[in-house]
């Protein structure tokens, strides 16, 4: 039998993956001096509440000790891990750490090298290929594949969060909030960071930017489209638009944020990604 692992990256909750016959392991959230799995133990909504009071959130990866414990759970299957990207989460290396310790063979841990929508939408993929009966190596070998044609970008937006965050120096934040100058960031090629992208003069003219870059680098309607945010669904149905007409799309995801991204993104924060269908 085929067992999918993946985290909470992929915005399933552990429940939505029991119904999808897969594991999900949460990510993990720290606000006001307490832990929380996202999802299982706080919502999206409680977070914010507690941002706004003036918490500031911190995430962390699964233990080692889950992904063990279901390891030696499916020791006599085929067990494939799509974790979220490596050097934005230690999650990968949980799981490469796991799998040592298990000192099982039968057991592939995959570097999605994305996140959130793509990340999902490769899983949903794989989800697909098994329940047609096809082979596990043909699903490592999908998921690998698709996996590196994932492009994201951030717009973040309140500047107050990542300020108290320390994410921007007090000086970037009252600069950017009364231009109200909108930043754009990008993943790196290999997935391990967030780098600047550029900025536009307002929201807008960031999201133009981003898409007519999309299309200058040949993204097309061969690929999907996600947009995620974070409590900002007007703004996120706007972009959603934006991309159906600019690349001749019917469907666009659209998804909310967990915890652990809005830790990163902070409130009102909405990305765009994309991966090849």
């Amino acid at each position: 039998m085929i067992r999918i692992i993946v985290d909470s990256s992929t915005l399933y909750t552990v429940e939505e993956g029991r119904q999808l016959n897969i594991d999900v392991v949460p990510l993990t959230v720290t606000i006001n001096q307490k832990s929380y799995k996202e999802f299982e133990e706080l919502s999206a909504t409680e977070f914010y509440e507690m941002i706004q009071q003036g918490h500031i959130p911190t995430s962390s990866q699964p233990a080692v000790g889950e992904y063990i414990d279901l390891f030696e759970k499916y020791k006599d299957d085929d067990v494939l891990v799509i974790a979220m990207a490596d050097g934005l989460s230690g999650t990968y290396q949980s799981c490469v750490g796991a799998k040592e310790t298990s000192g099982y063979d039968n057991i592939v841990v995959i570097n999605s090298k994305t996140l959130c929508v793509p990340h999902r939408l490769v899983v949903n993929d794989a989800i697909e290929m098994r329940d047609q009966g096809k082979s596990f190596q043909e699903i490592v070998d999908m998921v690998t594949s698709k996996c590196n044609t994932a492009i994201s970008f951030l717009l973040p937006q309140d500047f107050n969060f990542l300020k108290r965050g320390g994410r921007l120096t007090p000086f970037a934040a009252t600069l950017g909030g009364f231009l109200r100058i909108q930043p754009i960031l990008t993943q790196t090629e290999d997935g391990t960071r967030l780098e600047k992208f550029g900025i536009g003069r307002n929201f807008n003219i960031a999201v133009n930017r981003v898409l007519d870059h999309l299309q200058e680098i040949g993204i097309d309607n061969q690929y999907r489209f996600g947009v995620s945010h974070a409590f900002t669904l007007e703004q996120a149905n706007q972009v959603v638009e934006k991309i159906k007409k600019k690349f001749n799309v019917t469907k666009v995801e659209l998804e909310e944020l967990s915890c652990a991204f809005i830790t990163q993104g902070g409130p009102l924060c909405v990305a765009i990604q994309v991966i090849k269908a």
